[in-house]
């Protein structure tokens, strides 16, 4: 009592010290107001104190002690969101704010009171402030409410999402770096780029075997034209340096395609990925309507080139048609096969990217483990009395801090080492793969080398496919391996890191309890250790609970990896169904407008629907591959949503397994989570399907796009075959015409009383007489030119005779001496037999060159011939004519010749002939016209007739194609 005295008494002289209570004055009146104002204020305090301190306190049974653990936890959230590229700094901003409060006293900040826990201990969470982490905790909020779940749609925006930026990737082993929320971005987009890179592969292809092809049509249908002829060189050179313009333009188009878009070059947004994937698929297509074209134009320049029959040029393409149909047929097999490689390697690729971000992750869990069980010791100390609430509190935050640190180096050192890993791997790669390029150039060259040993063009073009296809599985086979290898060795890489920091781990414990504890708490070193066991054993314990979690985590995700597998069977079997109806109908719709019209040969049908099929086959294998394209931007659409569904699926694992006796309120609170699995499930499903349905409606603008240009060559094609078809009727009714009028003539002349016996034998020894004349000039020509070949081969023989005399000149003043001939006798004898092969095959080809002259000037000197004869028989044909007193204008169309009877005929003819005047004058005027006058006047009738024939059935062609 005394002690309690004295310590009232120090009270109030403190009291009066400080206060100085003598001078205040007391107002009764104000007593009353400020009891039930503290009163008040009181109790609500205790209310608040009750629901936001003590209520969550006794649901976790955990103290300030967990609660500080998670303060740290967003500091740790906070700390590595700096490292973030700028613009996931901003997304991540919001949310992470939205749930912090002031900081406390230690200087760790203090979390959001209605954060979970449990939230935290995800795996598949990483240590950085995505927009997967804004789906928020279900299961704190849904015991406070069980609607009051946050719908997926709010946790971020689509348009946001859409303008996310990842990591721009050039092959797998530069995924496994990425962050977790960003690898199936990354996955997809590398599964784009190996789609494109296929249809660059197939489309070389497709140029190499149309130069084969068109090798082997020239050498079937033009024996003549040999590997060595200049013309044939020219015909081939031609062709190359049109294909190699092709490339080099859809090439230029496609890196001014990548090229422009993000500012970043780093950074890619699914914005930018759907707009390169048009432009790509517009040049692509131009592409092939290019080729085409060439097509058409390589005809034209055959016709040109070879100067022959339009028969033997349209059978050099029909051969050409048939063969490359069979191409397309190899190619679209081959391009089947490829993208079901590609489809099953990026699921490889997803499996292997996601061993090891869980291996990422497992470090993350055992340190969130192994803290949590310190605290639960060190909570047990302070109870016993051993620490104090302050004291747990530091050596907490300084655990923390240190256990945190340790994961920071080994994310940072795993990222740091894994990159130059990486680029060691990658160039390694590329040092096998220009080899094997070289490699695989010299097996394509081989086997031309061998092709002209096989007997059918079906052969060769199925032994170069099979070569280049072969070639292309060992360079798919080739990266799959080093993809592997680079897996494992940042498998290898993480493992040792994690070993390191478990190490360090056990370091900060055992220093902890063997020396900080030892001095703080009074324990023995006993005592000590047995608190350091019972804590690894804790987190033994822990991180079992922690693996059967993953297990079931790996569970989730082979199941979406078999859903994934499902969805893309499915898109395959609707494109299949989709190219087989597109084809029907297209084939039945060039049916009917060929039945619809009339006179177009056999042949000439053969061919238009066998350049239908050639045209078919390539759209359907572009618009196969835009399909899967479209797919996979539907699938990277939607990553997030599936995303976060698989989250909550996590989650619900994670709240089901967490306690095996569940009350009504846990109960309640899984039945919520059951339904809001299925809601989402239901939303991500139709969303689906809608984007999906907006990538088909892309689809189909360009399968428009690619009908227009099929109707537009096709109706080309149909007109050029139309216009043929009239020119040769219009030939046959010339050739008619020509030889009716031949007989027309002959019997006027018969019966005309203005030909005498004396005026035919003149026409005829004159006609005679120009024939003679002819065929001596054509032989004193061909005298002279074979003599004038001789002599150029002669000056020739001797310039290469004086060549070789030069150059045995200093051999033989360079010659051994006579003691050394016997040693040399055989060298002499195998240059001699060297010299005279080589001289032979010089001899050879001077003879070849020769013959081919000769036959060239022979040629030319026959078409003259020809030409000469042909001359002379119309200016017969004109004088008898005349002589006649016969008309040289051709008769009506045969079409009316051919209702009119003979009879008709003569009679007309005897009309015509008794309306002439029987004046010998006029016969000699006729006799005495110019002959070539005569002639030229008649070619330039039928030609006159010929242009108005050709504008008049051009007219019915373009009345057609509009009709069509």
């Amino acid at each position: 009592m005394a002690q309690a005295d004295h310590l009232r008494g120090t009270c109030l002289q403190d009291i009066q010290l400080q206060f100085w209570t003598e001078s205040q004055q007391v107002v009764p009146g104000l007593l009353a107001p400020a009891v039930i104002l503290g009163v008040a204020l009181g109790i609500s305090c205790a209310v608040l104190l009750c629901i936001y301190v003590i209520k969550p306190l006794l649901q976790k049974k955990k103290d300030d002690s967990q609660s500080l653990l998670k303060n740290l936890d967003a500091d740790v959230h906070l700390y590595e969101t700096e490292s973030l590229p700028r613009e996931k700094r901003k997304e991540a901003q919001t949310p992470t704010e939205e749930g912090i409060l002031g900081p406390l006293a230690d200087g760790s900040s203090n979390p959001s009171l209605h954060e979970n826990l449990k939230q935290a201990i995800l795996p598949n969470q990483m240590m950085e402030v995505s927009p997967s982490s804004s789906l928020g905790s279900l299961s704190q909020g849904d015991k406070e409410d069980c609607s009051s779940s946050t719908s997926m749609h709010s946790a971020i925006s689509d348009d946001r999402f859409h303008d996310r930026t990842f990591l721009k990737v050039n092959s797998f082993p530069e995924v496994l770096t990425c962050e977790s929320f960003d690898i199936s971005l990354c996955l997809h987009s590398l599964h784009l780029k190996n789609l494109l890179l296929l249809d660059k592969d197939l489309r070389q292809e497709k140029y190499m075997m149309f130069i084969q092809i068109l090798k082997m049509s020239l050498i079937d249908i033009l024996p003549k034209k040999k590997a060595g002829d200049d013309m044939y060189q020219k015909i081939i050179s031609k062709q190359e340096m049109d294909l190699e313009e092709l490339e080099k333009q859809i090439h230029s188009k496609l890196s001014n395609t990548e090229m422009l878009g993000a500012g970043s070059s780093e950074y890619y947004t699914l914005e930018d990925i759907e707009r390169k994937e048009r432009e790509y698929s517009e040049h692509i297509i131009d592409n092939m309507e290019a080729f085409w074209k060439q097509m058409e134009k390589t005809q034209q320049f055959l016709l040109d080139q070879l100067k022959c029959l339009s028969a033997k040029v349209g059978q050099i393409m029909q051969n050409l048609m048939e063969r490359m149909i069979r191409t397309e047929e190899l190619l679209s097999d081959s391009q089947d096969l490829q993208t079901l490689d590609i489809q099953e390697r990026t699921i490889g690729w997803e499996y292997m990217a996601k061993m090891i971000n869980s291996l990422k992750l497992q470090i993350q869990e055992e340190t969130k483990c192994r803290l949590t069980v310190i605290s639960r010791a060190l909570e047990s100390l302070t109870i016993a009395g051993k620490l104090s609430v302050r004291q747990k509190e530091e050596l907490l935050t300084q655990l923390h801090k240190a256990f945190w640190e340790e994961v920071e180096h080994f994310n940072s050192e795993f990222v740091q080492r894994g990159k130059e890993l990486i680029k060691t791997s990658l160039a390694h790669r590329e040092v096998i793969i220009e080899k094997m390029t070289l490699t695989h150039e010299e097996e394509r060259v081989h086997l031309l080398g061998k092709a002209q040993k096989m007997t059918g063009p079906d052969e060769v073009l199925k032994a170069y496919h099979e070569v280049l296809e072969k070639q292309r599985m060992t360079r798919y086979d080739l990266e799959e391996e080093e993809d592997f290898k680079t897996t494992e060795a940042v498998i290898k890489l993480c493992q040792e890191l994690y070993s390191s920091t478990i190490q360090t781990f056990e370091k900060f414990i055992e220093e902890t309890f063997l020396h900080t504890l030892l001095g703080m708490t009074g324990l023995s070193l006993g005592e000590c250790e047995q608190w350091r066991q019972d804590v690894q054993h804790s987190g033994a314990l822990d991180l079992e609970k922690s693996d059967r979690f993953r297990e079931k985590q790996w569970m989730l995700f082979q199941e979406l990896l078999d859903q994934e597998k499902q969805l893309w069977a499915e898109e395959y079997a609707l494109s299949g169904i989709m190219q087989k109806q597109f084809l029907e109908k297209h084939e039945n719709i060039i049916r009917g407008v060929l039945c619809r019209l009339g006179g177009l040969s056999e042949e000439s049908r053969k061919y238009i629907l066998q350049k239908h099929k050639l045209m078919m086959s390539s759209i359907l294998r572009r618009l196969s591959l835009r399909n899967i394209a479209a797919a996979t931007m539907t699938q990277m659409r939607m990553s997030r949503k599936k995303c976060l569904l698989q989250e909550l699926k996590e989650q619900y694992i994670l709240e089901k397994s967490s306690s095996q006796c569940q009350d009504e309120h846990q109960w309640h609170l899984l039945k919520a989570m059951e339904s809001r699995i299925l809601e989402e499930e239901k939303k991500v499903k139709e969303e689906t399907q809608q984007t999906r349905l907006e990538f088909h409606q892309q689809f189909i603008l360009e399968v428009q796009e690619c009908v227009q240009f099929l109707h537009q060559h096709m109706q080309r094609v149909i007109g050029e075959a139309l216009l043929e078809h009239a020119r040769c009727d219009m030939a046959k009714n010339r050739g008619k015409d020509r030889d009716d009028f031949k007989g027309t003539l002959i019997e006027a002349a018969v019966e005309s009383v203005y030909v005498t016996s004396n005026n035919v034998n003149r026409l005829v020894h004159s006609y005679y007489q120009q024939i003679g004349k002819i065929m001596q000039g054509h032989e004193e020509r061909k005298l002279q030119q074979l003599k004038t070949l001789q002599a150029e081969r002669m000056d020739n023989y001797k310039l290469q005779k004086k060549a070789e005399l030069s150059d045995q000149s200093p051999s033989r003043n360079t010659s051994s001496p006579a003691s050394d001939v016997p040693s040399t006798v055989h060298q002499r004898m195998l240059s001699q037999q060297k010299k005279f092969l080589a001289q032979f095959d010089v001899h050879q080809q001077i003879r070849l060159a020769s013959l081919k002259q000769t036959a060239e000037a022979m040629d030319h000197l026959g078409t003259q011939l020809e030409t000469q004869m042909k001359e002379a028989e119309q200016i017969f044909i004109t004088e008898l004519a005349a002589l006649a007193r016969v008309p040289l204008t051709e008769s009506k169309p045969a079409a009316n010749k051919r209702g009119q009877p003979e009879k008709c005929l003569r009679n007309k003819r005897k009309k015509l002939l008794t309306r002439e005047n029987d004046d010998p004058s006029q016969l000699n005027e006729d006799d005495s016209a110019p002959r070539g006058q005569t002639s030229g006047s008649f070619r330039l009738q039928n030609q006159g007739e010929s242009e108005v024939g050709e504008q008049d059935n051009s007219k019915k062609i373009r009345k057609k194609r509009s009709n069509l």
